[in-house]
């Protein structure tokens, strides 16, 4: 088998489309998250704070010098670090949920009693009387 077969076998298999549409999945929720934090989630809280933007907090540990380019602000960011931890939040409860929901299904298939062997059908009906028939014959 070449080496380009193993890998168009490898790629289509259905956990690697799999993957790649929850990876396409994942990056389109992360940019519904951002805006729900950064439009919606902080604003109220930064209206309860005083007006407090929460993305523009940070700890200035060298001011910018106006007068050289090369030295440039060096600060921490705490405010848009705040954001994202809430993002990933968020982002961990609706997985929490999702995977909840996956193992509710399962627990109620998995109690599902299971449906009771169909009768055998008339040929296998017919070689169980044989058998039982041979088996009875003395000698046998």
């Amino acid at each position: 088998m070449s080496l380009l077969s193993e890998f168009r076998e490898f790629a289509v298999k259905g956990n690697v489309v799999d993957l790649a549409v929850g990876v396409i999945i994942g990056a389109a929720f992360n940019g519904i998250v951002k805006s729900l934090v950064d439009q919606v989630v902080m604003p109220p809280i930064g209206l309860l704070t005083g007006g407090i933007d929460f993305s523009e907090l940070e700890w200035v540990l060298r001011p910018e010098n106006p007068a050289t380019e090369a030295v440039e602000k060096v600060s921490i960011q705490y405010g848009a670090f705040a954001n994202t931890v809430i993002q990933f939040l968020i982002v961990a409860f609706v997985v929490f949920m999702v995977v909840k929901g996956i193992n509710a299904m399962r627990r109620q298939e998995a109690a599902k009693p299971d449906p009771a062997p169909a009768a055998p059908t008339a040929t296998e009906a017919l070689l169980t009387e044989i058998r039982d028939t041979l088996k009875s014959r003395p000698g046998a």
